[in-house]
């Protein structure tokens, strides 16, 4: 059984980091993630819902999508380690986008841009950005690698429900999707996949000291 990973990075961090908090009663966590191993892990853990013995796994790799904000040093660093890290990894393929910037938001009375805090006492501009094509490069891949029979099986780490369009044409070709999920959100995609597994089980396995 040909398996093959893919993740949408923010989706999948940032649920992690929430569902870990409200696991250990803490007010935010960020979770450090075996992103060396976490592609193998998911599709070992497919083949318990695939009912396919885990010898039989012939893992294919693992496709992250993700997104960086060039104007602050955070999100400057954090491409340098997607690219000098992460997708030298093997097995790794990462996709990386810019963030753009978002537009102001207006006032629903008088139609004026708010572009600074409201607050009083605060005052500090209002810099919002927004990703730009990375679901599309993940159900473009999808797609892309499932009709030229690269993969048997897809294990797919998101909970956005736009995506049920592609799993429902992938799977009519006979392939089958598996979501890495955080249950009870993502339900929409979860039904329509062949089967979902719960990522909290893994945490173990997934975590870095």
């Amino acid at each position: 059984m040909r398996i093959a990973v893919f993740i949408d990075y923010w989706n999948f961090q940032l649920t992690l980091n929430q569902k870990v908090a409200a696991m250990r009663g803490v007010s935010e966590a960020r979770v450090k993630i075996n992103w060396k191993d976490l592609g193998q892990i998911l599709a070992k853990e497919s083949c318990r819902i695939l009912a396919v013995d885990g010898a039989a796994l012939s893992y294919q790799g693992c496709y992250v999508y993700t997104s960086f904000n060039p104007s602050t040093e955070e999100g400057r660093k954090f491409k340098t380690w997607v690219n000098n890290w992460l997708d030298r990894q093997p097995g790794m393929n990462v996709q990386i986008r810019e963030r753009r910037r978002k537009g102001a938001q207006r006032c629903p009375v008088c139609h004026k841009e708010i572009t600074h805090c409201p607050h009083d006492g605060c005052g500090q501009p209002i810099v919002a950005t927004e990703e730009k094509g990375v679901d599309t490069y993940l159900v473009t891949d999808l797609l892309r690698l499932g009709l030229s029979n690269s993969y048997d099986a897809a294990v797919l780490g998101s909970l956005d429900a736009d995506m049920v369009p592609a799993v429902e044409y992938i799977q009519s070709t006979g392939k089958k999707v598996v979501q890495a999920g955080f249950p009870p959100q993502g339900t929409t995609l979860a039904t329509e996949c062949w089967g979902s597994f719960d990522v909290l089980g893994l945490l173990q396995q997934i975590e870095r000291p």
